[in-house]
């Protein structure tokens, strides 16, 4: 196990009054108790399951198949961090909320434009905003679920909104072979096709607020032989 016992925490849950514990990485727990794939190397600091992990008590295997229907670890170690507790310090939820906060701020500042310019507002004019409306960021939420509702928050401070735009992409011959796959992670493909001269010619959506990203990095990879023109927005 990659995980330290002396850095790991506690996650508890309680099952008709029987105690079931697991030692774990706080950020790792946190991340699959919001919905995320963790492997169990970079989550557990030991695999066992205890009735009390201070004493190094182990949960019997009967006892394991009793209640939770399974000796399966991984299936086990699911259900404790997505149903019960997982034991934080002050200090440790004070760092992820920070990092889930500035997570949120990039994501708003990426996605959303100003509609008076059509231009991205800054992550740092998004942390004001978000200051001076008095946004509160749900520790227990993952960050997508709260974007929509703390757009609509700072809407009140400055002007934003979320738009898309689809984006025709043709890359010469001797770049297609590299670019395509790129071009497939930028957002939704929506079709894509190679010509007969072996050109790469594709239709994406994307936030608009990543429109300089995306030609920024084509351009990049073609030594600005990319063709590139907006189809919709909106």
């Amino acid at each position: 196990m990659s995980v330290s016992i002396e850095k790991s925490v506690i996650a508890r849950l309680i099952k008709s009054g029987e105690k079931f514990e697991i030692l774990v990485d706080p950020e790792k727990a946190m991340e699959m108790r919001t919905g995320k794939t963790v492997d169990m190397e970079d989550l557990l600091a030991t695999p066992e399951v205890f009735e009390d992990s201070k004493k190094g008590l182990r949960a019997s295997a009967e006892k394991l198949n009793k209640f939770f229907g399974t000796n399966d670890l991984e299936t086990i170690v699911k259900k404790i961090i997505k149903e019960g507790e997982v034991q934080l310090t002050t200090e440790q939820r004070k760092h992820m909320l920070e990092e889930k906060i500035k997570n949120i701020v990039s994501t708003i500042s990426r996605r959303g434009i100003n509609p008076q310019t059509n231009t991205p507002h800054p992550p740092d004019r998004i942390m004001r905003a978000m200051e001076q409306a008095k946004v509160r960021v749900d520790f227990d939420k993952p960050p997508e679920e709260q974007i929509d509702r703390i757009v609509k928050e700072i809407q009140h401070v400055i002007p934003i909104k979320f738009e898309k735009v689809q984006i025709a992409i043709r890359i010469p011959p001797q770049f297609a072979g590299r670019a395509s796959s790129t071009i497939r992670n930028f957002g939704t493909l929506i079709k894509e096709e190679w010509k007969g001269d072996g050109s790469y010619v594709a239709l994406i959506e994307i936030p608009a607020g990543l429109q300089q990203d995306v030609y920024d990095k084509l351009n990049s990879m073609t030594h600005g032989q990319v063709e590139t023109k907006i189809v919709k927005s909106g």
